[in-house]
């Protein structure tokens, strides 16, 4: 399935922009404040330049002591930032995030603008129903095979304790 075909790629509210002069504590109040996880850092061009996430915050302000109110996005945003296209697959940018260890991913047109942000959550919520079809159908397809071994055991089990039994009223 390609990105575009998710359901969450039409109905996802619009994702976040700052620029790179664009202080830690306003960017951390709007994502606080719309419950984002992520905003795109953008330069004067509205060309992709970083990637600023609740884990930056966390790893590059909080944990160093710097002051919010004075860092800007330019110091504390991830540089390297991954961009998918509508038509990738689903399933490599899951792997992708999952082996690489991050969550959110811009969403680019043929031009290089921004068009969405897809979380790990967005790309989970698509293998969920295949995973649980899966398990049901390779549960449907051992049950049989194991239902008879199982009633196999439990006689064996049962048999040999009345027999047990007996034995000891016996003596």
């Amino acid at each position: 399935m390609q990105i575009k075909d998710r359901p969450e790629f039409k109905t996802k509210p619009q994702p976040l922009t700052a620029t790179e002069n664009s202080t830690v504590s306003d960017v951390a109040r709007i994502m606080g404040d719309r419950n984002f996880g992520s905003v795109v850092i953008l330069n004067g061009e509205n060309q992709i330049t970083g990637i600023f996430t609740e884990r930056d915050l966390l790893r590059r302000v909080v944990a160093l002591g710097k002051d919010p109110s004075k860092t800007k996005m330019s110091d504390v945003m991830t540089s390297e930032v991954r961009v998918a296209s509508p038509s990738d697959d689903v399933i490599d940018w899951l792997r992708q995030m999952s082996n690489e260890r991050f969550r959110h991913v811009p969403v680019v047109d043929e031009n290089g603008k921004l068009v969405h942000m897809m979380s790990q959550g967005d790309f989970v919520s698509y293998t969920w129903p295949e995973l649980l079809t899966r398990i049901k159908e390779q549960a449907a397809y051992a049950y049989p095979k194991a239902s008879s071994l199982i009633w196999m055991v439990g006689g064996i089990l049962i048999y040999t304790l009345l027999l047990v039994t007996l034995i000891q009223m016996v003596r």
